[in-house]
């Protein structure tokens, strides 16, 4: 009789409706009173639920519950149905949400499959005033191998689009530019056809399109790379050319002619701005305008050139710690229509990363905010940005003291510490701090050992002292080992006395134990 509401409809997903149905029949639950059931479980209220568990299981006279014992039921099997049912709430659903999903993720996984360019396009789009989301799709587009090119004043939309086999960046998720410019844009180009030049896009355009910080932020995002100039180069000049066309149209408006009325087009031409010999920016200056007008990387990152080492020693990115309400439930790719267990309205976040468990992330220090404790010490709120987004991180005054000299804006790092996860956010509790360098280091030294050989025990024993202090003299990070040759054996020496493998520990060591009985070798 009670199967078909405990019983799993669909593979392992347990509808909404069954719960309420269970507390009802089985708990004696009113049917407003099991809707609140059903909204703590989906919602993740411990308290609330263990009140409820309560409740279901042995009644509550002063709010009118029977309880399952009261009802004809034992207490081992209504906790065991309670827990199913808490389990199951894990990934219940709304019949009719559950309905519509399943068509929403069929079409849309059909289209990912066979209009991936088009498909992502859109995607992004939908998300291109969250740059968390941007960020990660982008990154996904590359894995997919989509190519994501810079916007584009001649072929770019407002929004992001197929471009080919690759995306082009869409023009209204330019800082500064809005959603009406990008229209006008293409109805000047549709109706009079490309622009040619900076001046050529400043004298088409009116001074709400072709003012001073849509320009600058069109330079800076590469939209204006077509014209054949760097951005560095148009960044100089285009103060003169607003300056010079403001006056030719006010000529215009006035009645006045001058000097290039009387010229053809290809004499105009030694009359246009000239345009300094300057080299480019250098790369770290590029990104960081690109991050600054997209709220993106896009033709790199700054990280690009040390991912492989945090790609090995990390546990966890951004993504982890962005709970599935961030992702505003607008992503078919990543499940956002699932997202907090198909329930709209709730406030809790779902996380990837668990509450008091160990996580290593690494990235750069994108700002450093210091606080004064109440009891006067100082610590620190850290931003940390990866190709993704961005991490809280939590610095306590202990490993403020500790790490203080590392805790740089824009260095790159690694750390180490326990995840803080509430229902509403997840932070990471800095306990270790690693410079990228520092670990550039590390790679380095393991590839090489120290090897000095002694001929006994009594040898070394002789030789200990002196032998140690030269290691200490020489701190480093390969690891060394001692090989005694009778009776045959070696040990490794502990981490306190790793070295620096250069040639002046080696000169040291070879005057003290002999040449023959010292080597540096590349690990096995």
């Amino acid at each position: 009789e009670l199967e078909p509401i405990l019983k799993p409809t669909y593979g392992c997903i347990v509808y909404q409706e069954q719960v309420m149905q269970i507390v009802q029949q089985l708990g004696g639950y009113t049917l407003g009173r099991a809707d609140l059931v059903r909204r703590a479980m989906s919602q993740k209220k411990a308290d609330v639920m263990l009140k409820e568990r309560q409740n279901f299981v042995y009644g509550n006279e002063a709010e009118n519950v029977p309880g399952c014992i009261n009802r004809g039921i034992n207490e081992e099997t209504a906790n065991k149905i309670f827990d199913e049912m808490t389990d199951f709430a894990k990934y219940a659903f709304n019949k009719s949400h559950a309905a519509a999903y399943a068509v929403v993720a069929f079409q849309t996984a059909y289209l990912k499959c066979h209009y991936p360019v088009e498909f992502m396009a859109a995607l992004i789009s939908s998300v291109r005033n969250n740059n968390g989301k941007v960020a990660e799709y982008i990154q996904s587009c590359r894995a997919m191998g989509i190519k994501i090119l810079p916007p584009d004043i001649n072929v770019g939309k407002g929004d992001f689009s197929a471009d080919g086999d690759s995306i082009r960046y869409g023009l209204s998720a330019v800082k500064s530019v809005g959603d009406g410019v990008p229209d006008i844009i293409k109805q000047e180009r549709d109706e009079r056809g490309p622009f040619k030049s900076l001046e050529d896009y400043v004298s088409r355009l009116s001074n709400k399109e072709a003012n001073k910080r849509t320009i600058e932020s069109f330079i800076l995002a590469g939209a204006f790379d077509s014209f054949g100039c760097n951005r560095r180069q148009m960044m100089i000049v285009y103060p003169r050319i607003l300056d010079k066309v403001g006056q030719d149209k006010k000529n215009a408006m006035s009645g006045q002619m001058s000097l290039m009325d009387f010229l053809g087009e290809e004499e105009k031409t030694d009359f246009e701005v000239a345009y300094p010999d300057v080299e480019e920016y250098d790369k770290e200056d590029l990104l960081a305008a690109e991050k600054e007008i997209l709220g993106v990387y896009l033709s790199g990152h700054p990280l690009d050139d040390v991912m492989d080492i945090i790609n090995e020693r990390a546990t966890a990115s951004s993504i982890d710690f962005t709970s599935d309400e961030d992702s505003e439930g607008t992503s078919s790719m990543d499940g956002g229509a699932f997202a907090n267990n198909g329930m709209s309205g709730g406030s809790d976040g779902v996380f990837n990363v668990k509450d008091k468990i160990p996580y290593t992330v690494g990235g750069l220090i994108e700002a450093i905010s210091i606080k004064t404790t109440k009891h006067g010490e100082t610590m620190a709120f850290v931003t940390l940005e990866d190709l993704y987004g961005e991490i809280e991180i939590i610095v306590f005054p202990r490993d403020y003291n500790r790490f203080r000299d590392k805790l740089i804006k824009d260095s790159k790092v690694l750390i180490k510490g326990n995840a803080s996860v509430s229902e509403t956010e997840a932070k990471l509790i800095l306990s270790e701090l690693y410079t990228i360098d520092e670990l550039k280091l590390d790679l380095e030294a393991e590839k090489k050992e120290v090897w000095v050989c002694f001929s006994d025990e009594q040898k070394y024993n002789e030789a200990e002292k002196q032998f140690l202090n030269i290691l200490e003299k020489h701190r480093g990070r390969s690891n060394v080992f001692v090989q005694l040759m009778n009776p045959r054996s070696m040990k490794r020496m502990g981490n306190r006395f790793r070295v620096l493998a250069d040639d002046a520990l080696m000169k040291e060591l070879s005057e003290n134990y002999g040449e023959k009985n010292v080597l540096v070798r590349e690990k096995k």
